[in-house]
């Protein structure tokens, strides 16, 4: 056996020949291997850029990262035992390296007398000095670098430049200080979520089924994917409670999309209706106070139409002072005649709605009978009878608002009289109403011309077939939470799909934002009743370039897409804290919120080609390391760069492999197949525009008449 001392000559590889805080240049000695290896246990490649060497310091090894390695015209070495006499001086080639100090490498007390064992932490207490020796790692220190820190609970593949160590990380490091998994279509990355969901549930799985000594296979994980490209539909077969949810809900398994419009606060109304900061948008705010604190999620129908009648009245009150204040009663005596005939026809049908205040609803109808008579004059021409009404006098219409006033009291009053509870709680209402209640508050303030346009897109909103089937549900909040969440009182989780494939794009980051928001929220009061304990939940945000996108500040409109990002933002500063982790998959990193990057504390790096993306990469990892990174451009597809708090060090890793039926469905278009016949295609494309047209229809199964043929060779 050797003894440590000549083991270490036997693994010596070269010489320090320069050193800085941030870089140590090596001189490799003649000896060392120059293609494979062999001195080190195993054969393997040496030397390779990213891979490890080693240096003894008084505590350890110093680890460092390779470079860059390059050759330099130098005078003929002087071998060792070797005089080398009558030699001419000639220029000599002699192999350099760059290397990146990341850590120490310990060798741990074994008192049992077996294999030595090692342990890494990052940081450097001592860096060495010119000629202390550059050592080849042996197979266990590299499986050390690679297998260390605590908690390593989930396998996620292999380390090909540490003899294919397995890499291993701690899930609470990994989902609880946010992830982004960044790369180009096509490297890899919607199989690296995938991945990494399926392959946490199954190490949960198996280590609570050996804990507990018996067989079960559920556990209480939550994780929610935005999908906004439909991929994930059929990622998660084979695991428990997989909950889908699309526009589409004709699909086999897929539920409706349920969004109600009362979960929107104002901001995202504001967004919507793309509100004016100085007039349309505080009294977007008070129409959400009123309308909202007059609602209860256990309201009895008989209240709803009480509900109904006060702000019916409450907007007739004001619509009448308004006019009379106007003179429009006078000057447009026979329009605002018609009117009123229009109101005394709504009033005589709401009393069979509210029978109990048939008395007072009659009073009203009288004095409005008794005006519309004592001004309205007819003559015939042409065989036509013309009606008109001469100018309303204030005194008579003042007998009007009187009776609706007397009948307001009853219900109690008018609707901003009431206590405020608040713009954005969640409670249930009709938008009609809403955005019958936001005209009537422009006339109050003599601010109809400012709000006609607002109320015209509210109103547009709820004529979109498409959307009113996502926001016009009558689902509880109680039974929202549970459904995209995770069960009421359960101690099994759930992983919830939602396909935002086929929402309409003027909605689809309204949306998402809504979404991301109550689930940030409902576990923010989660913690507030469990005693600050939180519920671990982790959202995945696909093609998050398009959703977290950077945004300026420089104006007061509210976009729908700086909203979104807005939310996200807010989810990563403050997600953490109550038990939220986010996970961010982009092919377009330098298009992301600088602000969400920035709160991501792992990074797994696929194949990056984008000169703007490497550069904002670069930014997000410290100086040292940034040569690791040179490698993006280059990384084959399943290979990805770890680096963060997940990771004791940055290490290049082949992702495990995903079978074909878990994987995404994100393959490239199999254009040569079909050109050549291999695979099929046959399309009917007005069953295609009836879907088109029609999205609400059933189509019957094979809707796109579509069959594959798959040749001999797959």
């Amino acid at each position: 056996m050797l003894t440590p001392l000549a083991q270490a000559d036997s693994l010596r590889i070269g010489t320090v020949d320069f050193v800085s805080p941030d870089e140590i240049k090596v001189l490799l000695d003649i000896e060392a291997p120059n293609d494979v290896a062999l001195n080190a246990g195993v054969p393997r490649p040496f030397p390779r850029i990213n891979s490890y060497a080693l240096i003894p310091s008084d505590n350890g090894f110093l680890v460092a990262q390779i470079e860059w390695i390059t050759i330099e015209r130098s005078q003929y070495p002087k071998r060792k035992g070797i005089q080398d006499f009558g030699v001419i001086d000639l220029p000599y080639p002699l192999r350099k390296m760059s290397l990146n100090p990341l850590g120490i490498l310990k060798e741990k007390v074994d008192d049992g007398g077996g294999d030595r064992t090692y342990e890494f932490s990052r940081g450097i207490e001592v860096f060495p000095t010119v000629g202390d020796p550059v050592l080849l790692p042996i197979q266990a220190q590299l499986k050390a670098l690679v297998e260390s820190g605590t908690n390593r609970r989930v396998n996620i593949g292999v380390s090909p430049l540490a003899g294919n160590a397995v890499v291993s990380v701690d899930p609470d490091r990994l989902f609880g200080r946010h992830l982004a998994i960044l790369g180009n279509t096509g490297s890899g990355k919607s199989c690296s979520v995938a991945g990494l969901i399926r392959w946490s549930i199954e190490a949960a799985t198996a280590a609570k089924t050996l804990v507990d000594g018996k067989s079960d296979n559920t556990t209480n994980s939550r994780f929610i994917i935005l999908d906004p490209n439909g991929e994930y539909s059929s990622a998660f077969s084979g695991l428990n409670n997989v909950q889908l949810y699309s526009v589409d809900s004709q699909k086999e398994g897929m539920n409706n999309l349920q969004v109600p419009i009362w979960f929107w606060n104002s901001t995202e109304w504001s967004a919507f209706t793309q509100a004016s900061a100085k007039t349309q948008r505080p009294i977007l705010r008070r129409a959400l106070r009123d309308i909202r604190r007059g609602n209860s999620f256990n309201q009895s129908d008989e209240e709803a139409k009480l509900l109904d009648l006060r702000r019916y009245l409450s907007f007739q009150f004001m619509k009448i002072r308004s006019d009379m204040a106007s003179n429009v009663p006078r000057d447009e005596a026979t329009k605002f005649g018609h009117y009123l005939r229009a109101v005394l026809a709504d009033v005589e049908q709401k009393k069979t709605s509210c029978p109990s205040f048939i008395p007072k609803l009659a009073c009203i109808t009288s004095s409005i009978n008794t005006v519309l008579a004592s001004t309205f004059k007819s003559f015939p021409k042409n065989g036509e009878t013309i009606e008109y009404y001469n100018a309303f006098s204030d005194t008579s219409l003042q007998i009007v608002l009187d009776s609706i006033h007397a009948l307001l009291e009853s219900l109690g009053g008018l609707m901003y009289r009431e206590k405020d509870m608040g713009e954005d709680i969640p409670l249930p209402f009709k938008v009609g109403d809403f955005a019958n209640y936001v005209q009537m508050l422009g006339i109050e303030e003599n601010s109809s011309q400012f709000i006609d346009f607002l109320v015209m897109r509210i109103r547009a909103l709820l004529a979109d077939s498409r959307i009113g089937d996502i926001a016009e549900s009558e689902i509880t909040l109680s039974q929202w939470l549970s459904d995209y969440i995770s069960p009421t009182n359960s101690s099994e989780g759930s992983i919830t799909i939602i396909d935002l494939s086929l929402v309409p794009a003027d909605v689809v980051h309204i949306i998402t934002a809504v979404i991301s928001r109550m689930i940030l929220e409902s576990l923010q009061r989660y913690r507030k009743l469990s005693n600050g304990q939180t519920l671990p939940t982790t959202i995945i945000m696909e093609e998050a370039h398009t959703f977290v996108k950077r945004y300026h500040n420089e104006s007061d409109e509210i976009s729908a897409s700086s909203m979104c990002a807005q939310v996200f933002e807010k989810i990563a500063r403050e997600g953490r804290k109550f038990g939220l982790g986010l996970v961010l998959s982009s092919q377009r990193p330098s298009e992301l919120s600088p602000t969400v990057l920035s709160q991501c504390n792992t990074f797994l790096l696929h194949r990056i080609s984008n000169d703007q993306d490497q550069e904002l990469v670069k930014k997000l990892v410290p100086d040292n390391l940034r040569g690791l990174l040179r490698e993006l451009p280059s990384l084959p597809s399943r290979n990805a760069i770890l680096l963060g708090w997940a990771s004791e060090l940055p290490v290049s890793v082949q992702m495990n492999f995903l079978r074909k039926e878990h994987q995404p469905k994100s393959d490239d278009p199999d254009y040569w197949d079909v050109w050549t016949g291999n695979k099929s295609r046959m399309v009917d494309w007005g069953k295609v525009a009836a879907d088109w047209q029609n999205p609400s229809g059933e189509l019957s199964d094979g809707a796109f008449s579509a069959t594959e043929q798959i040749g001999e060779e797959e």
